[in-house]
């Protein structure tokens, strides 16, 4: 069974740096390059949203016993394969766990168009992967309380 508390202690984790980061949702590319402080804040915050939510995907991969991921990106692909995420949004979080890597390995060659394009078109992609594990937490409820039907 998923640690449900812990779970939800890494869910309200990832709310608040979704809420931190959408401060920037609005900047330009300009804007972005020109200010090395908003740089280090983004990149840092959305490498910190990846983590957690990798770090969340490895608990349920544990606790319910799945097939050991090889690799970040993986993490994802084993909850696709477990019917936990759907194929769009798999290919989504995917692209975030290479995204991270570039931020954490190669911070130098950081494409400030890519980040902007993140900042303005997929932060809702952790909202989707939020949804699909409070999704999961709910069946397995369902799966743990008696049938009152009966």
């Amino acid at each position: 069974m998923v640690d449900k508390t812990l779970i939800l202690r890494k869910l309200a984790e990832l709310d608040q740096y979704l809420k931190q980061v959408k401060e920037y949702a609005g900047i330009s590319i300009d804007q972005y390059e020109s200010d090395w402080k908003t740089q280090r804040i983004v990149e840092r915050t959305l490498q910190m949203m990846i983590e957690t939510c990798v770090d969340i995907a490895g608990h349920v991969i544990s606790d319910k016993a799945f097939r050991t991921p090889t690799s970040y990106s993986d993490v994802f692909k084993v909850l696709h394969e477990n019917t936990v995420l759907p194929k769009d949004l798999f290919n989504k979080m995917d692209r975030m766990a290479k995204f991270r890597n570039i931020v954490v390995h190669h911070y130098d060659n950081i494409d400030a168009e890519i980040v902007v394009g993140i900042l303005k078109r997929d932060l809702d992609d952790f909202i989707g992967f939020r949804k699909a594990i409070v999704s999961l937490l709910e069946e397995e409820q369902k799966e743990q309380s008696p049938d009152t039907d009966q």
